[in-house]
């Protein structure tokens, strides 16, 4: 499907079978089939975050066998929490997340990703959709240093020329942190 109509899937080297993957720019719907026929080209079986209730009868198992991870927002240990010890438990876990949190243009990413990612000591890689170029894939991959600033400077310049469906529904990508008041 993917070269059916013209795009073209890249990937630089993976850092190993457990990482946070960045899903970005999230501007359409059509984002998630894309993600998955480059999962599909890849050989990568991903997962995805879900509200609790999505994993009840009479659907729950399906959400599951799509990737779904039960996520329980009421839970007094946080989701940062719930994902970095599935993380650590798991021996492969390759977590999607979009950090946009909405296909909708926001002022900035919400900050799971990166906190997951530093609690579990897992890679976070830079996953793209890029309607300009009509390529998808995975690109760069870093280890968060602590240091936020430092290490969005480099997210940012990796996502600097990507192009997102509806360009003007383009999250900044900054975590609300970086953000002025």
């Amino acid at each position: 499907m993917i070269w059916l109509f013209g795009w073209k899937v890249r990937a630089e080297a993976l850092p190993g079978k457990k990482f946070i993957l960045i899903g970005a720019p999230h501007t359409s719907n059509l984002d998630f089939v894309i993600m998955l026929a480059t999962s599909f080209v890849l050989r990568l079986k991903l997962y995805w975050m879900g509200k609790h209730t999505l994993f009840r009868a009479p659907f729950g198992w399906l959400a599951k066998r799509l990737g779904g991870l039960s996520i329980d927002r009421t839970a007094p240990h946080g989701v940062v929490e719930q994902i970095a010890e599935q993380m650590n438990v798991a021996e492969e876990l390759i977590l999607v997340v979009a950090p946009a949190g909405t296909r909708k243009y926001t002022n900035h990413w919400k900050s799971g990703f990166y906190w997951i990612a530093s609690k579990a000591q897992v890679p976070i890689v830079c996953g793209y959709i890029d309607y300009g170029r009509k390529q998808a894939g995975f690109g760069m991959s870093l280890l968060p240093s602590g240091n936020v600033g430092k290490d969005m400077e480099m997210i940012r310049a990796f996502y600097k020329d990507i192009q997102g469906r509806f360009p003007h529904a383009q999250t900044m990508i900054r975590l609300r942190e970086e953000t002025p008041s």
